[in-house]
C-alpha cells in the first residue's frame, strides 16, 4: 500500500511489478498450468521470464548492431592511402 502510494509522488522511482491482462486461449491456459506445475512455478512466472528472456535478447542484438555500426563508422574514419602497389605477389616468396 505504500509503495502505491509513493509511486504517485511525482519523481519517486518506483520498481515494482505492472499488472497486465492477456486474452488467452482456455485450453492453452490448462496446459501451460499443467507445465507450470511440473516445473514448480506459476504461469505468471512462466510468463514473466519468457518475457525477461526476450527483453535480454533484444538489448543484446542492439547492442550488436551499435557495435557493428561503430566498427563500419571508424573504418570510413581511418581510411587512408598507402600508394600504388610495386611489388608482385610472387616477390615476397622469393627465397635465397
Amino acid at each position: 500500500m505504500l509503495t502505491r502510494i509513493l509511486a504517485r509522488i511525482k519523481g519517486f522511482p518506483y520498481y515494482g511489478y505492472m499488472n497486465i491482462t492477456l486474452s488467452l486461449d482456455d485450453k492453452l491456459v490448462k496446459e501451460i498450468r499443467k507445465v507450470a506445475v511440473d516445473r514448480d512455478t506459476t504461469l505468471t512466472a512462466l510468463v514473466r521470464d519468457y518475457l525477461e528472456r526476450l527483453a535480454a535478447e533484444n538489448a543484446a542484438s542492439g547492442r550488436k548492431r551499435r557495435e557493428r555500426e561503430a566498427l563500419e563508422r571508424s573504418f570510413k574514419q581511418f581510411q587512408f592511402r598507402i600508394g600504388k602497389r610495386a611489388w608482385k605477389r610472387e616477390d615476397l616468396y622469393v627465397r635465397p
